[in-house]
């Protein structure tokens, strides 16, 4: 399967999922993570903050709601239009390639995309966010992972659209690739369903770790 491919049954099957995923609540251990992550930036007198993957803006709406000039970006043009009539912005667009200029936001936030990106194409999405990163801006991650690790397509029966590509990493594939883009400040990981588990992580990123050329 090609990555358009890839991409093209992401946005069919997010785009259908939409209200569900809206009135889904996150997970407290996220919640309590995010509000810690907040006020770090807050007392480190960041302002602009960028998220990868924004869905239907839960993150983003409190992230907005807390003060700082929110932007989000996402494959799926429903979840963009629903962060829109949130009062968000946001944009479609992929990871891979950001519209934004070298150094543009204080800190970056993603979770549960960057699982949608082989392994082949990790270190071009990882140098990209660090590229519209500030130098020793705070990037927070969260992965679902496992033991085994492993990339397939999964069908979840729920008829929202076809199989969704998933690359699950091990905890010492995950934070070898974040070493290479910065300090990982923050490890923690909780544990989730189907044998995997959550790892959430805060990386300071560098300019001069793994950057890939344009």
């Amino acid at each position: 399967m090609s990555r358009s491919e890839r991409e093209q049954d992401l946005i069919t099957y997010y785009s259908n999922e939409i209200q569900a995923r809206s009135g889904r609540a996150l997970p407290e251990p996220r919640v309590a993570r995010r509000t810690a992550f907040l006020e770090r930036l807050r007392d480190e007198g960041r302002h602009t903050v960028i998220e990868l993957g924004c869905g239907p803006g839960r993150d983003g709406e409190a992230i907005a709601g807390a003060g700082f000039a929110y932007t989000g970006v996402d494959l799926s043009p429903a979840s963009v239009e629903a962060c829109r009539a949130l009062g968000l912005d946001a944009r479609v667009a992929s990871v891979l390639e950001l519209p934004f200029e070298d150094g543009a936001f204080d800190a970056g936030w993603t979770m549960s995309t960057l699982l949608h990106v082989a392994d082949e194409d990790l270190d071009r999405a990882l140098s990209e966010i660090v590229r519209v990163l500030k130098p020793g801006a705070p990037l927070a991650i969260g992965l679902w992972g496992s033991a085994a690790g492993g990339e397939q397509v999964w069908e979840d029966g729920t008829g929202f659209g076809p199989g969704r590509f998933f690359s699950i990493r091990t905890d010492e594939v995950l934070r070898a690739a974040l070493e290479r883009y910065g300090v990982v400040e923050e490890w923690v990981t909780w544990d989730g369903d189907r044998a995997m588990h959550y790892q959430w992580a805060v990386v300071s990123v560098s300019w001069g770790r793994g950057r890939l050329r344009r």
